[in-house]
C-alpha cells in the first residue's frame, strides 16, 4: 500500500467513527432551549487548516455532537493558508452574530502574532474565548519503518552526523517548530526543519520516509499510531496520557524546558454578545464531557479542559507573552 494511500485509509477510518458518533442514539441530552431565537440556522465552524490535521480532527469531535445540545446542525469549513492566518482572519472579519466561530490554537493565536508581520488579526482583541476544548503534548514520532527506534537513538544520530537529520511540521513558527528550536538550541539536539503547510501534507511525507521525524499534535497522529503506522518516541507533556501512556516524555529524560502543552479550543468574532458566548460555552461543554467526545479526546492523545470564557481568555493571554518570548529566541519570521 503507498503512503497516500495509508494515509486516506487512516483518515477514513477517522470520518467513518465520527459519523457513527454522530449516528449514536439516544440523544445525550435534549437540545437547550433558544435563547432570544438563537440558534435558528447553522453555526459555522472555520478550521484555518487542511483537513487530516489536530485542528480539524478536534472541531469534528465536537461538531459530530453539537446537534445534540443545539438543535441546530454544525458546518465545518476548512479555511487553510498562511499557517492559519487566512481562516482566523475571516473569523474576526465575521459579523459577530455567534453563527461563524473559530477553532483556534496555541500556534496560530500564541505564535503568529509574533511571526508574522500583519497577520490579519489580534489574539486578544479580535476574539472572544468561547471554551478551550483540550490540553495535549506535542508528539516527536517516526514511521513505524523508521530506523530510528528510541528518541535516544535519534539523539545521537544528530550528533553524530549533525544536520542529517529531518524534521517535519505543520508550518514553519508553528509550536512545532519551536519545540525543535528549543531541542536543538538547549538540548543539542539538531535537526533540519521540514515545513509543510499542515499536519496532513507532513504526515504522507513522513510515512514515505521523504522525511525523518515529525514534531505535531497528538491528536494529529493518535489514530495512527493505534493502527501500528508509526512510532512516538517521545511526548513534551510533564506527564503520560491517552494513548501515549507509554511513551516518555523528554523532562523524564532529563532534557531541560521541554514542558509544552499545545490546546484547541473555539473563539467567537469580538462584539459577539455576551448572552451567545454564554450559550455556546454551555452547549459546547456539554457535548465535550459526553463520555463518547471525551473518549475520542482522551484516546486522540488529550486531556478533555471545558473551560468557561474567562478562563481560557486567561490561558491565552499567558500563552501569547510565553511563545513570543520563543519566536523572538528562534529568530524565525515567516514576512
Amino acid at each position: 500500500m503507498t503512503p497516500t494511500a495509508s494515509l486516506k485509509r487512516v483518515l477514513a477510518s477517522t470520518f467513518v467513527g465520527l459519523a457513527a458518533l454522530a449516528a449514536l442514539s439516544p440523544a445525550a441530552a435534549e437540545p437547550l432551549a433558544k435563547r432570544n431565537g438563537f440558534p435558528d440556522q447553522p453555526i459555522r465552524f472555520i478550521s484555518p487548516f487542511p483537513p487530516g490535521g489536530g485542528n480539524d480532527a478536534s472541531t469534528r469531535w465536537v461538531t459530530a455532537r453539537l446537534t445534540d445540545a443545539t438543535g441546530q446542525p454544525s458546518v465545518v469549513e476548512n479555511r487553510g493558508g498562511a499557517g492559519g492566518n487566512i481562516g482566523a482572519r475571516a473569523v474576526a472579519e465575521a459579523k459577530p452574530d455567534g453563527y461563524t466561530l473559530l477553532t483556534g490554537q496555541v500556534s496560530l493565536l500564541a505564535v503568529n502574532p509574533s511571526l508574522y508581520k500583519s497577520p490579519g488579526f489580534d489574539p486578544l482583541k479580535s476574539f472572544v474565548p468561547i471554551t478551550q476544548i483540550n490540553a495535549a503534548p506535542i508528539a516527536i514520532v517516526v514511521a513505524a519503518a523508521s530506523p530510528i527506534k528510541s528518541f535516544a537513538d535519534l539523539a545521537a544520530r544528530t550528533k553524530s552526523d549533525p544536520g542529517k537529520i529531518t524534521f517535519a511540521t505543520p508550518g514553519n513558527g508553528t509550536l512545532s517548530h519551536l519545540v525543535g528550536v528549543v531541542l536543538a538550541k538547549e538540548n543539542g539536539v539538531s535537526m533540519t526543519h521540514v515545513p509543510y503547510k499542515g499536519a496532513g501534507p507532513a504526515l504522507n511525507d513522513l510515512l514515505g520516509q521523504q522525511v525523518d521525524v515529525m514534531i505535531t499534535s497528538t491528536s494529529s497522529v493518535g489514530s495512527m499510531i493505534q493502527a501500528g503506522q508509526i512510532r512516538a518516541l517521545a511526548v513534551t507533556s510533564p506527564r503520560r496520557i491517552g494513548v501515549f501512556a507509554k511513551v516518555p516524555t523528554l523532562e523524564e529524560m532529563g532534557l531541560r524546558d521541554t514542558h509544552f502543552e499545545d490546546w484547541y479550543g473555539f473563539f467567537a468574532p469580538a462584539g459577539t454578545s455576551p448572552e451567545r458566548v454564554a450559550y455556546l460555552n454551555e452547549t459546547i461543554v456539554r457535548t465535550l464531557r459526553t463520555p463518547e467526545v471525551t473518549r475520542m479526546i482522551v484516546e486522540g492523545g488529550s486531556e478533555v479542559v471545558a473551560s468557561t470564557p474567562e478562563a481560557f481568555a486567561a490561558q491565552l493571554r499567558q500563552d501569547v507573552e510565553r511563545w513570543s518570548k520563543l519566536v523572538k529566541l528562534s529568530g524565525a519570521k515567516v514576512d
